[in-house]
């Protein structure tokens, strides 16, 4: 009698768990994406936003790091980090439980915002101490340009004029013969727009915009500088802010020699066709390929792919479905259960988990917040295509899977630009 009632009481708990399994509602992708974004964003803008990210942050640093002045970790992690998630906090307030960390991550950036130019601020950061302040300070004015309206047009009066002369300092950096060219080019891009087109200067714009025109090598790869490295780098800089360089020019309806619209179409054609063969380097296991330096920036790889999925811009060869389908995977397959964040919440130098070897002499935790790019549809609001449509195979899941799968071709340049005069 007391086994049978052990057997009842143990199929009663069985039953009862299945039970609540099936009531509890899966998590979407949206929530997913939105879970992990401000997993990501929570310690940093929390305690920025009170001046305390300095004293309270868990930093690491790369073990052949060099000697820069290491409070560059900062400027790395905040600039960074709202370049990411800018997108997403452009969205109207809403109650949902989104709507209420959305907002809230909006009040902690404008604050941290502010603290960022306020040198009576515990969390001033660490503008002109070194070459470095030009890369994070591109990602910063990155972060205006994606979500003008919801992070630059609230701030006051003085927190913008701090900003434009920080930017307009940075010009006695000389950048290398890079994707850096681009860091300056995005700074006077947004100068260009926030000013009305006063106080920026046209050639640092226009001088990146002809080497960048010079570097790429077709198929929407570019070369970072005059020699092709097989990198991310096309990735991590050159599509998002060469676009958003010529898209800053055109907002700013400057006229100069380069036709900015032409260049930005044809920039656009390239980033599309660059996000076709990053959807095709993601596995059907959800893994890419590791390749080149800078590889603790993870899913900073991915960040044509969802700049087109933010855009709308998707090339016809690739549907919301698939690319949600595919980059959440990644996620899962990257997030899940690695060690990707240390004991105070900071993301950890690796790729996927924490590898330390990994790091190149310029990397720090702050440095790895550049993975938030891969956020970016999340700017698109919940009842878009792109978190409704039902997931759907991607490339490599359908050719591994003996499905039809689209072939691959090369890509031309149709769009052809002269100068003006």
């Amino acid at each position: 009698m007391k086994k049978i009632t052990v057997l009842l009481l143990a199929l009663i708990l069985v039953t009862t768990a299945q039970a609540r399994k099936q009531k509890s509602p899966k998590q979407t992708d949206r929530q997913y994406w939105c879970e992990l974004a401000y997993k990501m964003a929570q310690p940093v803008l929390e305690n920025m936003a009170k001046g305390e990210l300095q004293k309270n942050m868990k930093t690491e640093f790369s073990p052949s790091f060099d000697n820069r002045d290491r409070s560059v970790v900062y400027m790395e992690t905040f600039g960074r980090l709202m370049a990411g998630i800018a997108p997403w906090l452009t969205l109207p307030d809403d109650d949902t439980a989104e709507g209420k960390q959305r907002r809230q991550l909006r009040e902690w950036a404008l604050a941290s915002y502010r603290n960022a130019v306020d040198p009576e601020s515990p969390d001033y950061l660490c503008w002109g101490r070194a070459g470095q302040n030009l890369v994070d300070a591109a990602y910063i004015a990155e972060s205006f340009l994606r979500a003008y309206d919801a992070l630059w047009q609230p701030l006051d009066q003085q927190t913008k004029q701090r900003y434009i002369k920080e930017f307009q300092k940075l010009r006695r950096i000389d950048p290398p013969y890079t994707n850096w060219l681009l860091f300056s080019s995005i700074i006077e891009g947004f100068i260009a727009k926030a000013t009305n087109h006063h106080g920026y200067d046209e050639y640092r714009v226009n001088s990146a915009c002809r080497k960048v025109e010079e570097w790429y090598v077709g198929d929407g790869w570019y070369a970072d500088g005059p020699v092709f490295a097989f990198d991310y780098y096309s990735s991590y800089v050159f599509h998002a802010m060469y676009l958003e360089t010529l898209q800053a020019m055109v907002d700013a309806k400057v006229n100069s020699r380069l036709d900015y619209k032409k260049y930005h179409d044809r920039a656009l054609k390239r980033a599309q066709k660059f996000s076709i063969i990053l959807e095709r380097f993601i596995s059907p296991e959800g893994t890419f390929p590791v390749i080149g330096r800078s590889t603790p920036y993870r899913l900073a790889a991915m960040q044509p792919l969802a700049l087109m999925a933010w855009y709308q811009k998707l090339p016809a060869e690739l549907s919301n479905g698939q690319v949600r389908a595919a980059l959440t995977k990644v996620m899962h397959r990257m997030f899940d259960q690695q060690q990707n964040f240390n004991d105070a919440g900071y993301l950890t130098i690796g790729f996927c988990g924490h590898q330390p070897e990994t790091a190149d002499w310029y990397t720090n935790n702050g440095s790895l917040y550049m993975t938030s790019l891969s956020f970016m549809p999340l700017g698109l609001p919940a009842d878009h295509a792109f978190w409704t449509d039902a997931p759907q195979p991607w490339t490599q899941v359908k050719a591994w899977g003996g499905q039809p799968f689209p072939k691959d071709h090369r890509w031309g340049d149709d769009i052809q630009t002269r100068d003006k005069w």
